[in-house]
């Protein structure tokens, strides 16, 4: 007989039991408060890097060692809110974006439908697509549109062509395309932490032009965190928030198991991060995701994985502590 003591040291061992997220029971969403979702799909990104998929089972190996409490707001958010891993979304056509970014929509329409909150792991970033086109304007939000807390390397606003070598909702589209569909208001949406890839000198003007509040890193690292985290709480305010949080936004030496990494200038280091996520406290966050992890190229130590289960849990511990 294993007494209670002896579980929750046997619960800490990411190596031993059945490998659901953070410990938690594999059941639907109905009844949950926040349902915890992988979405392995990696046919949205279109580069070489495709084994963003892994994402979702390299994280459910590495969650049993998070935090059980969190210190900061203390409380323990296991117990507070109902919490279930809900499984993976079904991609029968894996390598088709588009039948698979309709497949996630379909999947958290049912999770919106169960009022349970969605924290996601992908999956490349072309599932925030599919993911908001549930969630924006329908139950969780109140029939209002999505308020995002965006922290990227990369705006994914990319309008200059209208796929990325193929696929149309793609890892670089869904900024737009959910604006033009008007499940998110861009004008009330944090973009911060850009500093990727550009290649042409008006890479930003797209964001821009529909209205997205952006913050650079050069800006982000002139301003400091207090000044960003304020202008957040003022522009996020009231509304519907979604987080979506891409881990290329994060320094390379901190997560170097990502898709697109951006080596050329210093990117967040975590506790940055965790300060800019901690700006949507006590907001109506209907939901979040972590995309982009690439477990194919992360370290021994699986310091990637850990770093997104890391994420997940303050997205988590945030909406728990708004569970009544």
């Amino acid at each position: 007989m294993v007494d209670r003591y002896e579980q929750s040291m046997m619960d800490n061992l990411y190596w031993w039991g059945i490998p659901t997220m953070f410990r938690c029971p594999n059941i639907g969403p109905e009844g949950q408060d926040i349902a915890l979702v992988g979405v392995p799909h990696s046919t949205g990104n279109g580069t070489t890097e495709r084994d963003q998929h892994l994402g979702p089972r390299a994280l459910r190996n590495v969650s049993a060692v998070q935090r059980r409490v969190h210190s900061v707001f203390e409380i323990d958010p296991w117990s507070r809110a109902k919490i279930a891993d809900v499984g993976d979304v079904p991609f029968p056509r894996a390598n088709d974006n588009e039948d698979c970014i309709e497949r996630i929509t379909a999947f958290y329409k049912d999770i919106d439908a169960a009022g349970a909150r969605p924290v996601s792991v992908g999956g490349d970033h072309s599932i925030t697509g599919g993911i908001v086109q549930a969630l924006g304007c329908g139950k969780l939000a109140g029939g209002r549109p999505i308020s995002f807390l965006h922290l990227d390397a990369h705006t994914d606003v990319f309008t200059k062509v209208d796929h990325f070598l193929g696929a149309k909702k793609s890892a670089a589209h869904w900024g737009a395309y959910l604006a033009d569909q008007g499940q998110v208001d861009p004008t009330r949406s944090m973009q911060i932490g850009l500093r990727g890839h550009p290649r042409s000198l008006d890479w930003l003007q797209p964001s821009y032009d529909y209205g997205y509040n952006i913050v650079t890193m050069r800006e982000f690292r002139q301003r400091g965190l207090a000044d960003v985290v304020a202008q957040t709480k003022e522009v996020l305010d009231d509304r519907p928030v979604y987080i979506t949080f891409d881990l290329d936004c994060l320094d390379p030496t901190i997560a170097p198991a990502v898709s697109n990494l951006e080596p050329g200038e210093k990117g967040f280091d975590i506790d940055e991060a965790i300060g800019i996520l901690r700006a949507a406290r006590g907001l109506n966050i209907v939901g979040g995701d972590v995309v982009c992890m690439m477990p194919t190229k992360d370290s021994p130590n699986n310091i990637t994985a850990l770093t997104a289960a890391a994420v997940m849990f303050e997205m988590i511990s945030m909406i728990a502590e708004n569970t009544d």
